[in-house]
C-alpha cells in the first residue's frame, strides 16, 4: 500500500470527454490531466470498473493467498494510487461474494490502497457532495459471504447485500445482526443487476458506481449493458496458464460470450504511463 507521494503520471493521450466535473488542481497535477465525470444515464448510476491485467490477459494467479490484483500489479504505487482515486469518486463500490472471500482483511474505503492520500481524497469526496465513505454493495445470489470479513465492519460505511430470498437467509446467518447492513432481494435464483442499479439510483441517490467484482461480475454487467467506463492497468508481467485438466487462470471477462457480429468495444479516452505500466481509460461502445 502507498505510504509516500508518487511522481506524476506521463500523459500519452487524452481525448477529453465532455463538460462534466473534473479533478481539483492538486490531483490533476499528479494524474497528469483531468478526469471529467459525465452525467449518469437515465434511471441508473454512471458505472465504471477497474482492473489490472497481465501482458497475457490474466487478472489473477488464482493461487492460495496469491489471488489478488496486487500480485498482478506487483503492488505498483501508481496502480494503487489510481485505485484510490477511482474509489474516491464512487458513491457505491460493488464487489462479489467470491472477491470478499479471498480478501477477508480488505476494506473498501477509498484510501485503503493508498493511506497517504486520505486527506486529499476525503476533501475530493466532500467537494463533490459524496458521503464520507461509499456504500459497499456485495453481490451474492447464494448469500455465501464470509461473516468475518473486515469489510462488513468498517465504522461509518453502510453495507448492502444484493442477493435472492434463499441467499438472504444464508447471509443473515453468516453476517449476524449488524445495524448498518441492509439487503436488496431479487426474485428467482439470480440477482437482477438492472433492478439493483435502478434501486441504487432511485433509493440511494447514487450518481456513480465502481465495480470491483471479478471477471464473472464484469461479464454479467457487460451482458446487461450496465458498464459505461473501464479503467485498465496493463502490467508488464506474464502470468501464463495451467495445463489441463487444471482450471484456467481467469481472464478479464468470464461467463459470457459475445457474437462476432456485434461485440461491445472500447473507445480509448486517455492513456498514461509510468515506468513499464500503462493506464488506460475507455468508454464502452455497444454494437
Amino acid at each position: 500500500m502507498g505510504t509516500v507521494p508518487i511522481e506524476p503520471y506521463t500523459l500519452l493521450f487524452d481525448e477529453g470527454d465532455g463538460p462534466g466535473p473534473g479533478l481539483p488542481a492538486d490531483l490533476r497535477a499528479t494524474y497528469g490531466g483531468d478526469w471529467p465525470l459525465p452525467a449518469p444515464p437515465p434511471g441508473r448510476p454512471h458505472t465504471f470498473t477497474n482492473f489490472v491485467v497481465s501482458h497475457d490477459g490474466r487478472i489473477s494467479f488464482d493461487e492460495p493467498r496469491r489471488s489478488g490484483g496486487g500480485d498482478i500489479s506487483l503492488h505498483a504505487p501508481h496502480d494503487t494510487w489510481l485505485m484510490a482515486l477511482i474509489r474516491a469518486r464512487a458513491d457505491v463500490i460493488l464487489t462479489g461474494g467470491a472477491t470478499l472471500r479471498v480478501a477477508r482483511r480488505h476494506r473498501w474505503t477509498p484510501w485503503e490502497t493508498f493511506p497517504a492520500e486520505q486527506a486529499r481524497l476525503a476533501r475530493l469526496r466532500a467537494a463533490e457532495g459524496r458521503a464520507p465513505l461509499p456504500l459497499l454493495v456485495i453481490l451474492s445470489g447464494s448469500g455465501d459471504i464470509p461473516g468475518d470479513a473486515a469489510a462488513l465492519r468498517v465504522p461509518g460505511q453502510p453495507v448492502l447485500i444484493a442477493t435472492t430470498a434463499t441467499g438472504e437467509a444464508r447471509a443473515r446467518v453468516a453476517a449476524g445482526h449488524l445495524p448498518h447492513l441492509a439487503y436488496h432481494i431479487s426474485p428467482g435464483e439470480e440477482v437482477d443487476l438492472a433492478a439493483l442499479m435502478a434501486s441504487l439510483r432511485a433509493d440511494h441517490g447514487a450518481q456513480t458506481v465502481l465495480s470491483e467484482g471479478g471477471a464473472r461480475v464484469y461479464g454479467e454487467l457487460l451482458r446487461a449493458r450496465l458498464i459505461d467506463e473501464v479503467f485498465t492497468t496493463a502490467s508488464p508481467i506474464i502470468v501464463g496458464n495451467r495445463p489441463q485438466p487444471a482450471p484456467p487462470r481467469p481472464t478479464l471477462v468470464e461467463g459470457v460470450a459475445f457474437s462476432p457480429d456485434a461485440p461491445p468495444r472500447l473507445r480509448l479516452l486517455s492513456l498514461r504511463r509510468h515506468g513499464d505500466y500503462l493506464f488506460q481509460r475507455a468508454r464502452l461502445v455497444w454494437g
